[in-house]
């Protein structure tokens, strides 16, 4: 324990960085030795010119990237799942950079299968490393090391959650002193937790050594704010300002851009606005449908079409015109489920509807009757994940109604979604049943990510086998 509190004085943080490259390097290397004995019993092949140069290639790409922005930043509050999507994208950059190597410099005599057990093997040192450094942070801080002291100046909502989220666990690493304000909510704030006004600061600050301040306030309060400003830089205290965000809006999420030096806050963040993001999720989209329509269609489509014409009289195929993306409409196909009737452009289906017919009611069920909707994701106006795609009627009136709506529409719709896929489809009886849908369609639209798109599909399937219970 005496080494634990000699070592806690050091602040290590700063030499993360270097240290993190060192360990990756290093594990980079013994997943390429691993890698070669699983394939070919011995390391005699690494020491061939093709294999060195490769060998080095994938050090200097790895260093590369982990050296990008934000690649192995340390959070003391950041969950192993964010630690594991950061690590498999700059996991999947580095083998698309040596494929790319590879087959450029024409490297017959390396081993595509000695890649992809390196690969393997690396990623699993990865996270088996992270998780272990993880843990040992954890233990230290909760004995007490290694951890900030901070206070927060406004005793109020905001001020109130950033203290719950850096407390509520000791080893994040952070000690909670206390709340500095002139006026106090009772009601939010426990009255004991605050220590001061303003004019107590100074003193305290200096007297206590304290870490970091983080300033809840309104911007009405700028002179003081000014003055805690100049209060940390004097004191060498690391401040941190909370904005009110929920003034502007009741996003979780916002984005901060800067324009040359005036920053810009947009109300969330859009991964899909991103050029790389848009182009991987339109490759795997057509990669998807054209799979899906080779493997089920030639067969599956025959037989559907045939039950369709000796059910009832009419096309085989329903065509409506629904709102996309940018509240652009386009014509979305699916398989004729209903009667052929005059309500079907204004009317939403309805549990036990009379249009509905037997084998429509399966379809439906089943989400068969979407599948046409492959050839939307093809021409471009759909994806295969994303919000669903209402009539234009139906968006135009939920439009007036529900104050974010169309924000679902900055996104191409989907044949499936994140609000589908957790209970939301099917008729919306009450306003509440799109308001939730509209929530978690914006939720999608902040959060995307092509693992997101793949966990969503694979909910979809396991939904259709188990029968959902709005689906009708």
């Amino acid at each position: 324990m005496k080494i634990l509190q000699k070592l806690s004085h050091y602040r290590f943080s700063r030499y993360f960085k270097l240290l993190f490259v060192i360990v990756d390097v290093v594990l980079l290397n013994i997943a390429t030795i691993l890698s070669a004995l699983a394939r070919f019993g011995s390391l005699d092949k690494l020491l061939s010119k093709e294999e060195r140069t490769v060998s080095l290639l994938a050090i200097l790409i790895w260093v590369a990237l982990l050296l990008q922005n934000d690649s192995n930043r340390s959070i003391r509050v950041e969950p192993i799942e964010s630690i594991l999507v950061r690590t498999i994208k700059k996991l999947i950059i580095h083998a698309a950079l040596i494929s790319i190597f590879v087959v450029y410099l024409k490297y017959t005599d390396i081993s595509r299968l000695r890649l992809v057990s390196f690969y393997l093997i690396f990623f699993a040192l990865l996270m088996i490393s992270r998780y272990l450094s993880m843990k040992l942070l954890k233990y230290i801080r909760a004995q007490g090391y290694n951890f900030k002291t901070f206070i927060v100046v406004g005793a109020n909502l905001s001020g109130e959650k950033i203290r719950k989220i850096l407390a509520k666990d000791l080893t994040y690493g952070y000690r909670f002193l206390g709340f500095f304000d002139e006026n106090i909510d009772d009601e939010i704030v426990d009255p004991k937790s605050v220590l001061g006004g303003f004019d107590a600061i100074r003193e305290f600050v200096i007297e206590k050594k304290v870490d970091e301040m983080y300033v809840a306030l309104h911007i009405d309060n700028i002179e003081v704010i000014n003055e805690l400003t100049r209060i940390c830089e004097q004191n060498m205290v690391r401040i941190k300002f909370i904005p009110d965000f929920q003034l502007y809006t009741k996003s979780s999420k916002v984005e901060v851009a800067f324009y040359e030096n005036t920053p810009v806050l947009m109300f969330r963040t859009e991964p899909l606005e991103f050029p790389v993001n848009r182009l991987l999720k339109k490759v795997f989209d057509i990669c998807f449908s054209i799979v899906v329509i080779l493997l089920i269609f030639p067969w599956l489509f025959p037989i559907i079409m045939l039950i369709i014409k000796i059910e009832s009289p009419g096309p085989v195929f329903f065509k409506q015109e629904r709102s996309g993306r940018d509240n652009r409409s386009f014509m979305c196909f699916k398989f004729r489920s209903m009667y052929v009737n005059g309500l079907a452009h204004r009317k939403q289906a309805e549990k036990g509807d009379s249009r509905i017919t037997k084998f429509g009611a399966f379809i439906r069920k089943t989400s068969i009757d979407e599948l046409p909707q492959f050839f939307n994701v093809l021409w471009g106006d759909m994806s295969i994940v994303g919000p669903r795609p209402h009539m234009v009627n139906l968006a135009k009136e939920y439009s007036d109604l529900i104050n974010n709506y169309l924000v679902r529409q900055y996104a191409k719709p989907g044949i499936t979604g994140w609000a589908q896929v957790n209970g939301f489809r099917g008729e919306t009886k009450v306003l509440s049943d799109m308001e939730n849908r509209v929530e978690y369609d914006i939720w999608y639209i902040e959060n995307w990510s092509l693992l997101l798109d793949i966990k969503i599909i694979i909910k979809t399937i396991i939904n259709i086998f188990k029968g959902e219970e709005n689906a009708y």
